[in-house]
């Protein structure tokens, strides 16, 4: 659970980093692009889901700060050199709304927009970010599909990971003979 606003601002600052980084990766073919089939959220161009990634950060956040679920005008994202200063300044913004806010507000509950019930603070918080990488991804899908570059979430692939597991598999071998060295050593002192 997020028990302060400044942690919150640092974990929303590498999800933020993450989303550059992936837009970043997009080649100049993405801007525009929209896929051959679906509807609603699953036929939106990387466009505008750039846009709404940006317009839903300030919407969690109005909501957060009491003003309501109020949806701002998106920035305009319509071509790709708009997408990184977007994300920008709509991580600003969110900053801006957020800084000052108390760490009590995390506690206290936000009618959601939809029904009588309420979430905590931070819950909201949350949702915004796990929107946010829902749609991240979806981007990311969008790019695999396409044969376009797709960054490492930690900046290691799966290979590089299947790659380093026999030394990790040799390394803890080791420490548990050491460990099992030591508890038999131990045992001989004792009789």
């Amino acid at each position: 659970m997020i028990s302060s606003i400044a942690g919150f601002l640092r974990y929303f600052d590498a999800v933020h980093r993450r989303a550059l980084r992936d837009v970043a990766a997009l080649p100049t073919e993405a801007d525009g692009w929209t896929p051959a089939v679906g509807e609603g959220e699953g036929a939106w161009s990387i466009n505008t889901l750039v846009g709404h990634i940006c317009g839903s950060r300030l919407y969690f956040a109005s909501a957060y700060c009491g003003e309501g679920w109020i949806s701002p005008i998106p920035p305009d994202v319509s071509n790709r050199d708009q997408w990184l200063p977007a994300l920008e300044s709509t991580a600003a913004d969110l900053h801006a709304s957020l800084d000052d806010t108390p760490d009590s507000w995390l506690e206290r509950k936000v009618r959601m927009i939809d029904t009588d019930a309420a979430l905590s603070g931070w819950r909201v918080l949350m949702m915004m970010v796990e929107h946010e990488i829902h749609h991240r991804s979806q981007i990311d899908t969008y790019a695999g599909l396409n044969g376009w570059p797709v960054p490492d979430i930690y900046g290691r692939s799966a290979e590089t990971i299947i790659q380093l597991q026999p030394g990790q598999v040799e390394q803890h071998r080791k420490q548990e003979n050491s460990q099992n060295r030591v508890d038999s050593s131990l045992t001989a002192e004792g009789s």
